[in-house]
């Protein structure tokens, strides 16, 4: 059998490539990190080798996630120093405990929870909404909230308003796999990109009206049998996380812009 190479990362490479990513240049980075812009061309060269410490206090002011700080970790040769547990192990039972209780809070308005390729780990029953009339095999695990967003067989399907959604989505997936380097948001967003929708011009003519001036924000307006649900959501995270998991955990919850919407979850929630 022929022997297959195994290529090693390297310190200096990453480092290099979190550093241009931030857009930060290497005497910008030894300011903050309080050593010279020699040192940290030399970490990037491979001609020095950083200290534990050096590599924490590099990431941290790169605002590295913590999955990609234990990379650099292993690149200089340490140990990992942050976690990666299940959701469902029993030290992260204070965090779920948390997360039922938001999701609960939540009703009769839909929340979830997603990790940080937008997989879903958990919802509240009334974002079952979104579910309604998907096929089987986008609720396959692992259920993907950006997919089934944008889905033309899923909620893509339903948004009175998909071209204003949609760019917004895709910018933001953008963004995220920019700023984060995971590859798998990349993917996400360029499958999400090549969708097609039937019969979406005349749609989106007929209620442009439904996004003006007046939205604070850019609203999912979603149709639901003879009514226009239309729903604005916010993100919260976990505050200084020391989990790779946790810290890649988002919860969304979703509010009514309007009171005729508000009207409709809280009949459909008794």
């Amino acid at each position: 059998m022929e022997a297959v190479a195994v290529h090693e990362e390297s310190f200096g490479s990453l480092l290099r490539s979190w550093r241009q990513r931030r857009r930060v240049s290497q005497l910008d980075l030894a300011i903050e990190a309080g050593v010279s812009a020699r040192h940290v061309s030399f970490l990037e060269t491979g001609r020095a080798r950083p200290s534990r410490e050096m590599v924490t206090r590099l990431a941290e002011e790169l605002d590295v996630p913590l999955r990609h700080r234990n990379r650099l970790l292993v690149a200089a040769g340490f140990a990992p120093v942050y976690p990666e547990r299940e959701v469902r192990a029993p030290e992260l039972q204070a965090v779920r405990q948390a997360l039922d209780t938001i999701l609960a809070g939540h009703e009769p308005y839909p929340a979830v929870v997603v990790d940080v390729a937008w997989n879903l780990v958990a919802a509240n029953a009334a974002a079952g909404m979104f579910l309604e009339g998907v096929p089987d095999e986008l609720l396959q695990e692992p259920v993907n909230v950006m997919r089934l967003s944008l889905h033309p067989d899923a909620m893509g399907g339903r948004l009175l308003n998909l071209a204003e959604v949609r760019g917004h989505l895709l910018r933001q997936l953008r963004r995220q796999a920019e700023s984060s380097g995971d590859g798998r948001l990349a993917e996400l967003h360029d499958e999400l990109a090549a969708y097609t929708y039937k019969d979406r011009a005349g749609v989106e003519a007929d209620v442009a009206h439904l996004v003006g001036p007046s939205d604070l924000l850019i609203p999912l307006r979603i149709a639901a049998g003879d009514r226009v649900l239309s729903l604005f959501t916010t993100i919260a995270t976990f505050g200084t996380p020391m989990d790779v998991t946790v810290s890649e955990l988002a919860i969304e919850t979703f509010w009514p812009a309007d009171e005729e919407t508000a009207a409709a979850f809280r009949v459909s929630g008794r």
